[in-house]
């Protein structure tokens, strides 16, 4: 199975397969971030450093398997946020996601790396499709997938409902496909000539 590029670059961000040194550096981006994060991701709620260390070895294991590909996301060597493709929603697909500390929100950096993904999650083979999931109420992830030129596909009642407190338990799927890619980055490079 081919695996991604362990190092992306895009403008003003940088992504890095996460290694197990870096427990530090993301402990001080989750401790920093937690009123941002708290309303939109459960796992926010019950960290600490043994739920860290856990982070990056699974990380590090599913890298291995190819289910998921987790990232650093730096800019100027700080680790500002976290991001992954991710193999869960059927074969062909990608799903992407993403968070960024707050300081550093605001400035088009997670659009910056969700667009390094999708450019990596399109060139690895048999990937048809990238998906970017998100509650509801989280205008913020949905604003990304827009920029990206992604198209929503669905609103979904989630399973469990709401599991953030921030959350309305209404899943939005935007989508594109591997075709709209490549449009889109022909499209691009014509301007840019």
């Amino acid at each position: 199975m081919e695996e991604p590029a362990e190092i992306l670059r895009s403008d003003r961000v940088e992504l890095r397969r996460w290694r197990m040194s870096d427990r530090g550096a993301l402990e001080r981006a989750i401790h920093e971030s937690l009123d941002h994060l708290l309303p939109w991701m459960p796992w926010a709620a019950n960290r600490g450093e043994e739920q860290t260390a856990h982070f990056l070895a699974r990380n590090q294991e599913e890298w291995e398997s190819g289910q998921a590909f987790g990232y650093a996301i730096t800019s100027d060597a700080a680790v500002i946020g976290s991001c992954g493709l991710f193999r869960r929603i059927g074969e062909g697909g990608l799903e992407i996601g993403y968070w960024l500390h707050p300081q550093w929100t605001g400035r088009g950096l997670a659009t910056m790396a969700a667009a390094a993904l999708v450019r990596q999650g399109f060139l690895l083979p048999d990937i048809d499709r990238i998906e970017i999931r998100h509650d509801a109420a989280n205008r913020a992830s949905g604003a990304v997938a827009l920029r990206l030129g992604f198209t929503e596909v669905e609103r979904v009642q989630a399973p469990e409902g709401p599991v953030a407190p921030g959350e309305v338990g209404v899943d939005v799927v935007w989508r594109m496909t591997a075709a709209q890619w490549r449009a889109r980055t022909a499209e691009d490079a014509g301007r840019a000539r």
